[in-house]
């Protein structure tokens, strides 16, 4: 099965609009909208509906509103919350489920990133990923960026990841990108992955590397796993400085109340992750499915 089989992005334009409704039916007291009422807010029947959640994430859209809850974070936190400290002191070159897929990665030096990736080529393009259309930039080394445009559009995403990097060369390649991209949102293969930034920023895309799907982890104990306990607010700029959505799980920061925080990419994704993840997980722990477990190479 390749990214395109299933028609990613269709799926994630339904659950974006099933998220407001939802949403909408909470604030005027409806606890759970039944499948037929959500199906027909959604302009869909409920046959076809529930088979197009089934497709994306493997559970029915009844069970999966529970995931969508406002107050599903609270109880991730709970449940899931990653120890951070302990996660990296294991070590970031062990064995672990960071996401289904195969996953390398590097790290440019300080003195590149300082010269504004000067000289750098990057290649770009479009693919459909779990969560809408996506725009993904790469390396020779990996992908160093990706943006979703379906709120902001082709443009505003394109600029908001170019001018991370004023100096470098930009082309469309997809054919340079393609495997990586179906490892990234296909579960196949192995993603590389280029991280470009300072290093106090890449110091905290590390830790976030480290929080397994399923699983999150908050602000705080971000900034005590990197050795700097104290810098909660310059932890939370760099985590919405992550350049490479979704593999690096910057979604998986919660604040210690359990509230989502921000997202750069809009909370109705980040939610929407969350949700796609836990509920991927367990399954994969009641033994219903999912069984690609992801190998973490430096």
């Amino acid at each position: 099965m390749t990214i395109h089989d299933t028609a990613p992005a269709y799926h994630y334009a339904v659950i974006a609009r099933a998220i407001a409704e939802i949403d909408r039916a909470a604030e005027s007291g409806c606890a759970r909208l039944p499948l037929d009422d959500l199906a027909a807010r959604l302009g869909m029947s409920a046959a076809h509906f529930q088979r197009v959640f089934s497709a994306w994430v493997g559970v029915s859209p009844m069970r999966y509103q529970q995931y969508l809850a406002l107050d599903h974070a609270r109880d991730l936190l709970a449940r899931h919350h990653s120890t951070m400290t302990t996660a990296l002191a294991t070590g970031l070159s062990g064995s672990g489920r960071l996401h289904d897929l195969f996953l390398r990665w590097e790290a440019m030096s300080p003195g590149e990133f300082s010269c504004g990736a000067k000289g750098l080529d990057i290649a770009w393009s479009l693919f459909p990923s779990p969560f809408g259309e996506a725009l993904v930039m790469g390396t020779d080394r990996g992908i160093c960026g990706i943006a979703f445009t379906d709120d902001l559009g082709f443009d505003a995403a394109f600029a908001d990841m170019s001018r991370r990097w004023p100096n470098a060369r930009f082309r469309k390649d997809p054919a340079r990108l393609a495997a990586w991209a179906e490892a990234a949102f296909g579960g196949r293969g192995e993603a590389r992955l280029h991280m470009i930034g300072a290093p106090f920023q890449i110091k905290v895309w590390e830790a976030l590397l480290a929080i397994p799907s399923g699983g999150v982890t908050t602000y705080s104990d971000l900034a005590t796993a990197i050795g700097h306990p104290r810098a909660v607010r310059a932890v939370g700029t760099a985590v919405g400085r992550n350049p490479v959505s979704f593999l690096i799980p910057c979604h998986r920061a919660l604040r210690k109340s359990g509230a989502l925080g921000g997202y750069h990419w809009g909370l109705p994704r980040k939610r929407a992750m969350l949700a796609w993840e836990a509920a991927r997980h367990d399954a994969a722990e009641a033994g219903g499915g999912f069984p690609n477990s992801a190998r973490y190479c430096p």
